[in-house]
Protein backbone atom coordinates (compact mmCIF):
# COMPACT_ATOMS: atom_id res chain seq x y z
CA UNK A 1 0.00 0.00 0.00
CA UNK A 2 1.15 3.44 -0.72
CA UNK A 3 2.30 5.32 1.50
CA UNK A 4 0.36 9.15 2.27
CA UNK A 5 2.52 11.86 2.07
CA UNK A 6 2.92 13.89 5.51
CA UNK A 7 4.80 16.95 4.02
CA UNK A 8 3.41 19.93 2.21
CA UNK A 9 5.84 22.58 1.44
CA UNK A 10 9.36 23.03 1.42
CA UNK A 11 11.59 25.55 0.94
CA UNK A 12 15.35 25.39 0.95
CA UNK A 13 18.21 27.89 0.94
CA UNK A 14 20.70 26.11 -1.56
CA UNK A 15 24.02 26.79 -1.07
CA UNK A 16 26.34 28.40 -3.85
CA UNK A 17 29.32 29.74 -4.83
CA UNK A 18 30.59 33.61 -4.93
CA UNK A 19 29.05 34.94 -7.88
CA UNK A 20 31.40 37.44 -9.89
CA UNK A 21 30.58 38.66 -13.10
CA UNK A 22 30.36 37.39 -16.57
CA UNK A 23 29.57 34.20 -14.64
CA UNK A 24 27.67 31.38 -16.37
CA UNK A 25 24.75 32.04 -13.71
CA UNK A 26 22.20 29.47 -15.60
CA UNK A 27 24.91 26.28 -15.23
CA UNK A 28 26.09 27.24 -11.79
CA UNK A 29 22.27 27.43 -10.36
CA UNK A 30 21.47 24.49 -12.04
CA UNK A 31 24.68 22.35 -10.77
CA UNK A 32 23.91 23.78 -7.18
CA UNK A 33 20.50 22.84 -7.03
CA UNK A 34 20.68 19.34 -8.33
CA UNK A 35 24.16 19.01 -6.34
CA UNK A 36 21.90 19.67 -3.17
CA UNK A 37 19.55 17.29 -3.97
CA UNK A 38 22.03 14.42 -4.55
CA UNK A 39 24.44 15.32 -1.29
CA UNK A 40 21.55 16.15 0.90
CA UNK A 41 18.99 13.00 -0.16
CA UNK A 42 15.79 14.98 -1.50
CA UNK A 43 14.91 13.78 -5.25
CA UNK A 44 13.53 17.01 -7.19
CA UNK A 45 9.79 16.84 -8.78
CA UNK A 46 7.82 18.37 -11.60
CA UNK A 47 7.29 22.26 -10.68
CA UNK A 48 9.70 22.89 -7.82
CA UNK A 49 10.37 26.38 -7.84
CA UNK A 50 13.58 26.85 -8.53
CA UNK A 51 14.80 31.14 -7.16
CA UNK A 52 17.34 33.45 -6.90
CA UNK A 53 18.06 36.79 -5.77
CA UNK A 54 17.89 39.39 -7.83
CA UNK A 55 21.67 40.41 -6.29
CA UNK A 56 23.44 37.24 -7.94
CA UNK A 57 21.81 38.08 -11.44
CA UNK A 58 22.70 41.76 -11.68
CA UNK A 59 26.58 40.99 -10.14
CA UNK A 60 26.61 38.17 -13.39
CA UNK A 61 25.75 40.96 -15.59
CA UNK A 62 28.15 43.46 -14.25
CA UNK A 63 25.19 46.07 -13.85
CA UNK A 64 26.46 48.61 -11.79
CA UNK A 65 27.14 52.25 -11.76
CA UNK A 66 28.68 54.95 -10.37
CA UNK A 67 28.08 58.40 -8.84
CA UNK A 68 29.29 60.26 -11.07
CA UNK A 69 26.98 58.15 -13.73
CA UNK A 70 23.95 59.15 -11.72
CA UNK A 71 25.04 62.80 -11.72
CA UNK A 72 25.91 63.20 -15.20
CA UNK A 73 22.40 61.92 -16.07
CA UNK A 74 20.80 63.75 -13.71
CA UNK A 75 22.44 67.05 -14.90
CA UNK A 76 20.86 66.36 -18.30
CA UNK A 77 17.54 65.59 -17.78
CA UNK A 78 16.78 67.94 -14.78
CA UNK A 79 18.83 70.87 -15.92
CA UNK A 80 21.62 71.09 -13.32
CA UNK A 81 20.19 73.81 -11.32
CA UNK A 82 17.70 73.65 -8.43
CA UNK A 83 16.54 70.36 -8.40
CA UNK A 84 12.63 69.00 -6.66
CA UNK A 85 14.03 65.54 -4.99
CA UNK A 86 10.25 64.14 -3.74
CA UNK A 87 9.65 61.32 -1.60
CA UNK A 88 12.60 59.65 -1.01
CA UNK A 89 12.63 56.42 1.23
CA UNK A 90 15.13 56.39 4.13
CA UNK A 91 17.76 54.51 3.48
CA UNK A 92 21.59 53.75 3.72
CA UNK A 93 21.72 51.10 1.36
CA UNK A 94 18.77 52.10 -0.99
CA UNK A 95 18.80 55.83 -1.12
CA UNK A 96 21.84 57.50 0.08
CA UNK A 97 24.17 56.27 -2.46
CA UNK A 98 22.08 57.76 -5.44
CA UNK A 99 21.34 61.30 -3.46
CA UNK A 100 24.95 61.79 -3.52
CA UNK A 101 24.97 61.32 -7.49
CA UNK A 102 21.54 63.42 -7.43
CA UNK A 103 23.09 66.34 -5.44
CA UNK A 104 26.31 66.08 -7.68
CA UNK A 105 24.35 67.05 -10.53
CA UNK A 106 22.75 69.98 -9.23
CA UNK A 107 23.17 73.47 -7.73
CA UNK A 108 20.61 73.13 -4.92
CA UNK A 109 18.58 70.25 -3.75
CA UNK A 110 15.35 70.73 -2.28
CA UNK A 111 14.48 67.41 -0.32
CA UNK A 112 10.52 67.07 0.23
CA UNK A 113 10.11 64.15 3.08
CA UNK A 114 6.77 62.60 2.97
CA UNK A 115 5.37 62.08 6.65
CA UNK A 116 5.14 61.53 9.39
CA UNK A 117 6.82 58.23 7.05
CA UNK A 118 8.33 57.60 3.91
CA UNK A 119 6.52 55.38 1.63
CA UNK A 120 7.55 51.42 2.94
CA UNK A 121 7.23 52.64 6.59
CA UNK A 122 10.48 54.33 7.66
CA UNK A 123 9.16 56.93 10.63
CA UNK A 124 9.89 60.22 10.61
CA UNK A 125 7.00 61.59 12.61
CA UNK A 126 4.76 60.03 15.36
CA UNK A 127 0.76 60.31 14.63
CA UNK A 128 0.10 61.48 18.45
CA UNK A 129 2.60 64.44 18.03
CA UNK A 130 0.76 65.19 14.84
CA UNK A 131 -2.66 65.19 16.61
CA UNK A 132 -0.88 67.29 19.35
CA UNK A 133 0.54 70.04 17.24
CA UNK A 134 -2.89 70.21 15.25
CA UNK A 135 -1.06 69.45 12.05
CA UNK A 136 -3.51 67.88 9.40
CA UNK A 137 -0.52 66.05 7.01
CA UNK A 138 -2.76 65.70 4.28
CA UNK A 139 -2.23 69.53 3.42
CA UNK A 140 0.31 70.97 5.86
CA UNK A 141 3.58 71.96 4.65
CA UNK A 142 6.57 72.32 7.11
CA UNK A 143 9.63 73.88 7.08
CA UNK A 144 12.71 72.03 9.10
CA UNK A 145 12.60 74.90 11.74
CA UNK A 146 8.82 73.75 11.84
CA UNK A 147 9.37 70.11 12.14
CA UNK A 148 11.94 70.51 14.50
CA UNK A 149 10.01 72.46 16.91
CA UNK A 150 7.54 70.24 16.79
CA UNK A 151 9.31 66.62 16.55
CA UNK A 152 12.95 67.28 17.50
CA UNK A 153 15.32 64.71 16.59
CA UNK A 154 13.77 61.37 15.15
CA UNK A 155 16.27 58.18 14.56
CA UNK A 156 15.22 54.91 13.27
CA UNK A 157 14.59 52.36 15.44
CA UNK A 158 17.02 49.86 14.07
CA UNK A 159 19.09 51.83 12.06
CA UNK A 160 20.05 55.02 15.26
CA UNK A 161 19.98 57.59 12.16
CA UNK A 162 18.40 60.52 11.82
CA UNK A 163 17.85 60.89 8.49
CA UNK A 164 16.41 64.69 8.53
CA UNK A 165 20.43 65.31 9.26
CA UNK A 166 22.15 62.37 7.59
CA UNK A 167 20.41 63.13 4.07
CA UNK A 168 21.14 66.76 4.59
CA UNK A 169 24.85 66.66 5.88
CA UNK A 170 25.16 64.07 2.35
CA UNK A 171 23.79 66.94 -0.35
CA UNK A 172 26.00 69.65 1.24
CA UNK A 173 29.05 67.29 1.03
CA UNK A 174 28.63 66.81 -2.65
CA UNK A 175 29.11 70.42 -3.02
CA UNK A 176 25.05 71.67 -3.65
CA UNK A 177 23.00 73.89 -1.11
CA UNK A 178 20.15 72.09 0.80
CA UNK A 179 16.81 73.36 1.84
CA UNK A 180 14.58 70.41 3.25
CA UNK A 181 10.88 70.75 3.79
CA UNK A 182 8.55 67.96 4.72
CA UNK A 183 4.79 67.40 2.63
CA UNK A 184 2.82 64.67 1.12
CA UNK A 185 1.01 66.90 -1.83
CA UNK A 186 3.56 66.22 -4.74
CA UNK A 187 2.56 69.91 -6.18
CA UNK A 188 3.20 71.25 -3.12
CA UNK A 189 7.03 70.98 -4.30
CA UNK A 190 6.34 73.79 -7.00
CA UNK A 191 6.84 76.83 -4.43
CA UNK A 192 10.41 76.03 -4.74
CA UNK A 193 11.05 74.88 -8.59
CA UNK A 194 9.70 73.45 -11.45
CA UNK A 195 12.48 70.96 -11.85
CA UNK A 196 11.34 67.54 -10.33
CA UNK A 197 12.98 63.90 -9.81
CA UNK A 198 10.43 61.95 -8.19
CA UNK A 199 11.79 58.92 -5.83
CA UNK A 200 8.49 57.10 -4.92
CA UNK A 201 8.35 53.28 -5.78
CA UNK A 202 4.70 52.49 -6.23
CA UNK A 203 3.17 55.56 -6.35
CA UNK A 204 5.75 57.14 -8.93
CA UNK A 205 2.95 56.83 -11.92
CA UNK A 206 0.22 58.87 -9.86
CA UNK A 207 2.78 61.48 -8.75
CA UNK A 208 4.51 62.35 -11.92
CA UNK A 209 0.73 63.18 -13.42
CA UNK A 210 -0.14 64.88 -10.86
CA UNK A 211 3.07 66.98 -11.38
CA UNK A 212 2.36 67.53 -14.71
CA UNK A 213 -1.21 68.54 -14.14
CA UNK A 214 -0.26 71.27 -12.18
CA UNK A 215 2.48 73.04 -14.45
CA UNK A 216 6.07 71.29 -13.70
CA UNK A 217 8.21 72.01 -16.36
CA UNK A 218 10.40 68.92 -16.23
CA UNK A 219 9.83 65.85 -14.48
CA UNK A 220 11.79 62.68 -13.84
CA UNK A 221 11.31 59.75 -11.44
CA UNK A 222 14.09 57.40 -10.37
CA UNK A 223 12.75 54.96 -13.21
CA UNK A 224 14.06 57.74 -15.98
CA UNK A 225 17.47 57.95 -13.87
CA UNK A 226 20.18 55.85 -16.06
CA UNK A 227 17.64 54.04 -18.23
CA UNK A 228 20.16 54.02 -20.41
CA UNK A 229 24.27 53.17 -20.14
CA UNK A 230 25.98 56.49 -19.32
CA UNK A 231 29.87 56.82 -20.27
CA UNK A 232 29.29 52.90 -20.05
CA UNK A 233 28.06 52.10 -17.05
CA UNK A 234 24.79 50.04 -16.23
CA UNK A 235 21.58 50.41 -16.69
CA UNK A 236 18.34 49.30 -16.32
CA UNK A 237 16.01 50.08 -19.19
CA UNK A 238 12.37 49.53 -17.22
CA UNK A 239 13.31 50.41 -14.21
CA UNK A 240 16.42 52.62 -13.99
CA UNK A 241 17.64 53.80 -10.35
CA UNK A 242 14.95 51.70 -8.63
CA UNK A 243 15.77 48.42 -7.34
CA UNK A 244 19.47 49.60 -7.02
CA UNK A 245 21.50 48.49 -3.44
CA UNK A 246 24.34 50.39 -2.74
CA UNK A 247 27.79 48.33 -3.70
CA UNK A 248 30.62 50.62 -2.41
CA UNK A 249 31.26 54.24 -1.22
CA UNK A 250 31.11 55.48 -4.80
CA UNK A 251 29.01 52.70 -6.63
CA UNK A 252 25.64 51.01 -7.19
CA UNK A 253 24.32 47.90 -8.39
CA UNK A 254 21.26 48.00 -10.28
CA UNK A 255 18.33 45.97 -10.72
CA UNK A 256 18.61 43.56 -13.03
CA UNK A 257 18.10 43.88 -16.56
CA UNK A 258 16.00 41.67 -18.83
CA UNK A 259 16.54 38.54 -17.28
CA UNK A 260 13.75 35.89 -19.02
CA UNK A 261 16.60 34.02 -20.72
CA UNK A 262 17.97 33.75 -17.97
CA UNK A 263 14.92 31.69 -16.28
CA UNK A 264 14.65 29.92 -19.39
CA UNK A 265 18.22 28.46 -19.51
CA UNK A 266 17.98 27.23 -15.78
CA UNK A 267 14.31 25.60 -16.63
CA UNK A 268 16.29 23.83 -19.40
CA UNK A 269 18.98 22.64 -17.76
CA UNK A 270 17.36 20.97 -15.38
CA UNK A 271 14.89 19.30 -17.52
CA UNK A 272 17.78 17.67 -19.65
CA UNK A 273 20.05 17.05 -16.43
CA UNK A 274 16.58 15.13 -14.18
CA UNK A 275 14.10 14.92 -16.83
CA UNK A 276 11.81 17.19 -14.41
CA UNK A 277 9.91 20.43 -15.84
CA UNK A 278 10.47 22.83 -12.63
CA UNK A 279 9.66 26.85 -12.49
CA UNK A 280 12.33 29.34 -12.29
CA UNK A 281 12.31 32.90 -11.09
CA UNK A 282 14.41 35.56 -10.13
CA UNK A 283 12.96 37.60 -6.66
CA UNK A 284 14.43 40.42 -5.02
CA UNK A 285 12.11 42.30 -1.97
CA UNK A 286 9.36 39.64 -0.79
CA UNK A 287 6.28 42.00 -0.01
CA UNK A 288 5.20 41.84 3.52
CA UNK A 289 4.95 44.18 6.53
CA UNK A 290 6.77 44.06 9.75
CA UNK A 291 4.80 44.59 12.85
CA UNK A 292 7.00 45.77 15.48
CA UNK A 293 9.14 48.71 13.41
CA UNK A 294 5.71 48.81 10.69
CA UNK A 295 7.95 48.73 8.03
CA UNK A 296 6.67 47.64 4.72
CA UNK A 297 9.64 45.41 2.44
CA UNK A 298 9.44 46.20 -0.80
CA UNK A 299 11.54 48.94 -2.07
CA UNK A 300 12.35 46.93 -5.10
CA UNK A 301 9.53 48.03 -7.82
CA UNK A 302 8.44 44.28 -7.96
CA UNK A 303 9.29 41.30 -6.21
CA UNK A 304 10.14 39.39 -9.52
CA UNK A 305 11.85 41.18 -12.21
CA UNK A 306 11.36 37.25 -14.26
CA UNK A 307 9.79 33.80 -14.16
CA UNK A 308 8.79 31.23 -16.29
CA UNK A 309 5.64 31.17 -17.37
CA UNK A 310 4.26 28.19 -15.38
CA UNK A 311 4.16 31.28 -12.20
CA UNK A 312 1.86 33.32 -14.00
CA UNK A 313 -1.14 34.16 -12.06
CA UNK A 314 -2.85 33.92 -8.40
CA UNK A 315 -3.83 30.82 -6.17
CA UNK A 316 -7.06 29.44 -7.14
CA UNK A 317 -7.71 27.42 -3.39
CA UNK A 318 -10.60 26.19 -1.19
CA UNK A 319 -10.32 27.60 1.88
CA UNK A 320 -10.61 23.63 4.20
CA UNK A 321 -11.91 25.22 7.48
CA UNK A 322 -14.68 27.03 5.53
CA UNK A 323 -15.63 23.54 4.20
CA UNK A 324 -14.95 21.82 7.42
CA UNK A 325 -17.43 24.09 9.32
CA UNK A 326 -19.84 24.73 6.58
CA UNK A 327 -20.51 22.14 4.12
CA UNK A 328 -19.83 19.09 6.17
CA UNK A 329 -20.03 20.24 9.34
CA UNK A 330 -22.16 17.02 10.51
CA UNK A 331 -18.72 14.69 9.15
CA UNK A 332 -15.77 14.19 10.82
CA UNK A 333 -12.93 11.39 10.36
CA UNK A 334 -12.62 9.32 7.19
CA UNK A 335 -15.60 11.06 5.95
CA UNK A 336 -14.94 14.38 6.26
CA UNK A 337 -11.22 13.98 4.95
CA UNK A 338 -13.02 12.01 1.66
CA UNK A 339 -15.88 14.95 1.27
CA UNK A 340 -12.85 17.54 1.34
CA UNK A 341 -11.09 15.49 -1.14
CA UNK A 342 -13.71 15.59 -3.87
CA UNK A 343 -14.05 19.11 -3.31
CA UNK A 344 -10.32 19.85 -4.30
CA UNK A 345 -10.67 17.29 -6.98
CA UNK A 346 -14.06 18.68 -8.36
CA UNK A 347 -12.23 22.12 -8.77
CA UNK A 348 -11.60 22.61 -12.77
CA UNK A 349 -9.37 25.56 -13.37
CA UNK A 350 -11.69 28.39 -13.50
CA UNK A 351 -11.80 30.87 -11.18
CA UNK A 352 -13.11 30.38 -7.77
CA UNK A 353 -13.52 34.83 -7.31
CA UNK A 354 -17.08 35.10 -5.69
CA UNK A 355 -16.95 31.23 -4.31
CA UNK A 356 -17.53 31.37 -0.40
CA UNK A 357 -15.34 28.52 0.06
CA UNK A 358 -12.87 30.29 -1.39
CA UNK A 359 -13.26 33.35 1.11
CA UNK A 360 -9.91 33.93 3.43
CA UNK A 361 -7.03 32.36 0.83
CA UNK A 362 -4.63 34.92 -0.56
CA UNK A 363 -5.66 37.02 -3.63
CA UNK A 364 -1.76 37.93 -4.50
CA UNK A 365 0.42 36.78 -7.45
CA UNK A 366 2.33 33.53 -7.13
CA UNK A 367 5.29 34.97 -7.84
CA UNK A 368 4.86 38.04 -4.63
CA UNK A 369 3.51 34.83 -2.53
CA UNK A 370 6.54 32.60 -3.56
CA UNK A 371 9.59 35.55 -3.64
CA UNK A 372 8.07 36.56 -0.10
CA UNK A 373 8.68 32.85 1.08
CA UNK A 374 12.38 32.59 -0.90
CA UNK A 375 13.15 36.42 0.71
CA UNK A 376 12.28 35.07 4.35
CA UNK A 377 14.07 31.72 3.47
CA UNK A 378 17.53 33.21 2.13
CA UNK A 379 17.83 36.55 4.21
CA UNK A 380 19.87 39.10 3.78
CA UNK A 381 22.95 38.90 5.76
CA UNK A 382 25.20 35.58 5.62
CA UNK A 383 23.26 32.63 5.14
CA UNK A 384 24.88 32.17 1.96
CA UNK A 385 22.37 30.31 -0.15
CA UNK A 386 21.38 32.91 -2.79
CA UNK A 387 19.05 30.79 -3.90
CA UNK A 388 16.16 28.97 -3.25
CA UNK A 389 14.49 25.73 -3.74
CA UNK A 390 10.76 25.74 -3.00
CA UNK A 391 8.92 22.24 -3.17
CA UNK A 392 5.18 21.32 -3.13
CA UNK A 393 3.57 24.53 -2.94
CA UNK A 394 1.46 23.80 -5.72
CA UNK A 395 0.63 20.75 -3.88
CA UNK A 396 -3.13 20.58 -2.06
CA UNK A 397 -4.99 18.17 0.45
CA UNK A 398 -4.95 15.48 -2.21
CA UNK A 399 -1.52 15.24 -3.19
Amino acid sequence: MKKERRVGTVSRGIRCPIIREGDNLAQIVADSVIEAAEIEGFELRDRDVIAMTESIVARSQGNYATVDNIAADVKAKLGGETIGVIFPILSRNRFAICLKGIAKGAKKIVLMLSYPSDEVGNSLATYDLIDAAGINPYSDVLTLERYREVFGVQKLEFTGVDYVQYYSDLIKEMGAEVEIIFANQPKAILDYTDCVLTCDIHTRARTKRLLKAAGAKIVCGLDDILNASVDGSGYNEKYGLLGSNKSTEETIKLFPKECKDLVLDVQSRVLSATGKHVEVMVYGDGAFKDPQGKIWELADPVVSPAFTDGLIGTPNELKLKYLADNDFKDLSGEELKAAISASIKAKDGSSLVGNMAAQGTTPRQLTDLIGSLCDLTSGSGDKGTPVVLVQGYFDNYTN
